[in-house]
């Protein structure tokens, strides 16, 4: 063979091997990018974690926020410090990435922790080329000069301490796959445990349950563990008046004047919590708009086609036990027998302002009757046959309430908690007000409360003729086993004992929450329960909208 042939062959061959090699190594190199998962953040994250918000769109989470008509007027929601630093620095970060946040750091999960405070929670984030660096340099430019950044190893990883301007110090835990930052030092602890023990909140199968049956994708959605909950005024020290158990999921959307939170909840344990209860009641129908004073600024409708279950769940609360004693409970097994024969199967609760003072509001509870005729006489019959009580205080008289059209009695029971059992409305001397209006039986812990909503009522003097009642129910379903509206503004100026069935939360936020109307429904279909709340904000004005 020539050598010109021979070399022409070598030189042939040498371009084929180089260009099959840099295919192969484009081919493995692209294949490797391809085949690379996201890390998933929920590994690190601790079983003690009672809250969990997920994004896989942060900035644009972050701008929904920025729009919505609330924050235009300078009203914010600071129950997360981390998150307030990061939504107050983004645009900073985002100056030095100008092609926009790469995919992983987009997606952001916040642990929220017990005790309930701004500053206890865990910020996780993927990191992607390059972000290691990225975030190192945000992080740094952000911390106090004054003091060196420390380093401290915990079971052979390593927890940098960073200071920050305001004397507090950020725990920060980097790989080059995730990060995460939190302001207390233990929690980062918990977050190593999590992922060297293989024991983090993916273990934990009721929220498994709940992750792994999402529907779709949303700009944000946050998971909560409904636990035992402290209603009323956080500053006031009362206690849980509500159990809700389980994990829960809500998909978050934000529109201008209203925040939308659709959830599910398939958790079934045989706890005796909220949820199951209201798992064992039929649905109701219709809203009570007509059936509910004009100046109502709370209210709820439930069903309790199984009131033995609601009352055997509700009879464990610390505030219906109180002033309890062989009379009272008497009392309370007569007027369920009572209930159980003549009620319907719902019940509206309702808070109101008085005419003549706004000192403290009016009171009612209606349940509606299947014959009203029959449920006097029988009710009747039961005040008749009562024994005195022994010791108790003074008994109030029966009165009656008058408006053009008739007089009505005001019958005053006998001593009971069951008002306060389906009320969570409170008074000591727990006697309570009766009378039959319409089909329904109306109760009340006083008077003058009863004799308002009747005058009211028979004026025509109704919420279905407010502007603000439509807006508050246009997003909730007809059908359901309980709903709940409450202008929250209105509902903090009250006294603790009438504002047990709002969440502590609320009132330890209630500089922001206190410009919105809530509206909370609870729907079961097939043993699933859906939550679905909606806060509407009525603006700076603490008016009844």
């Amino acid at each position: 063979m020539k050598l010109r042939t021979i070399v022409k062959i070598a030189v042939i061959s040498s371009v084929v091997l180089l260009c099959t090699g840099f295919a192969m190594f484009s081919f493995f190199r692209l294949s490797a990018v391809e085949g690379r998962k996201d890390f998933n953040l929920y590994t690190l994250v601790p079983r003690s974690a009672t809250v969990v918000l997920e994004t896989d769109d942060l900035a644009g989470m972050i701008q929904s926020i920025n729009e919505l008509s609330c924050s235009k007027d300078q009203h914010f929601l600071y129950i997360s410090k981390l998150f307030s630093y990061l939504k107050l620095h983004l645009y900073t970060l985002l100056e030095d990435t100008p092609h926009g946040l790469s995919k992983q750091m987009n997606k952001v999960l916040l642990s929220f922790h017990e005790p309930d405070n701004d500053r206890n929670q865990v910020l996780y984030c993927s990191l992607g080329n390059g972000d290691y660096e990225l975030v190192e340099k945000f992080i740094r430019k952000y911390c106090s000069s004054s003091f060196p950044s420390k380093l401290f190893d915990y079971k052979g990883e390593e927890i940098r301490i960073y200071p920050m301007p305001d004397d507090s110090f950020l725990a920060c835990y980097f790989t080059s796959d995730f990060l995460a930052v939190s302001y207390q030092k233990k929690l980062i602890e918990q977050v190593i445990d999590a992922r060297l023990s293989k024991k983090s909140l993916l273990t934990d199968s009721s929220f498994v349950k709940v992750h792994e049956d999402k529907r779709a994708r949303v700009a944000a959605t946050i998971y909560a563990r409904m636990q035992p909950l402290s209603m009323g005024k956080a500053t006031d020290g009362i206690r849980s008046c509500t159990q809700l158990g389980g994990w829960t999921e809500f998909d978050m959307k934000m529109n201008g004047d209203a925040i939308y939170f659709s959830g599910v909840s398939h958790d079934t344990d045989t706890c005796m919590t909220f949820m199951n209860v209201l798992r064992q009641q039929q649905p109701v129908e219709d809203f009570p708009g007509d059936i509910l004073p004009a100046s109502t600024f709370f209210f709820n409708k439930r069903s309790v086609t199984d009131m033995q279950a609601m009352l055997d769940f509700t009879a464990r609360q610390e505030y219906t036990t109180s002033t309890y004693s062989d009379y009272i409970r008497d009392r309370d097994g007569e007027l369920l027998a009572f209930l159980k024969d003549n009620a319907g199967g719902e019940l509206v609760t309702c808070l109101f302002h008085s005419a003549d003072t706004l000192a403290n509001p009016c009171a009612v509870m209606t349940i509606p009757l299947k014959d009203v005729q029959q449920a006097e006489r029988v009710l009747q019959g039961v005040l008749r046959s009562a024994p005195k009580e022994v010791d108790g205080p003074p008994k109030p008289r029966t009165t009656f309430c008058k408006t053009p059209s008739r007089a009505y009695t005001l019958y005053v029971l006998p001593r009971n908690t069951l008002f306060t059992q389906l009320t969570g409305i409170t008074e000591s001397a727990l006697y309570v007000y009766a009378c039959f209006y319409g089909e329904r039986l109306i109760l009340a812990p006083d008077a003058e409360s009863l004799a308002t909503y009747v005058r009211c009522l028979d004026k025509k003097e109704i919420l279905n003729d407010t502007p603000g009642y439509e807006e508050a129910v246009v997003n909730l379903s007809p059908s359901y086993n309980f709903m709940m509206v409450a202008d929250l503004g209105e509902t903090f100026s009250q006294p603790e004992n009438y504002v047990r069935l709002i969440p502590a939360f609320f009132f330890r936020n209630q500089e922001f929450f206190r410009h919105f109307i809530l509206s909370a429904q609870f729907t079961c279909t097939g043993g699933v329960v859906y939550p679905n709340v909606v806060l509407i904000y009525k603006g700076d004005s603490d008016d009844v909208s």
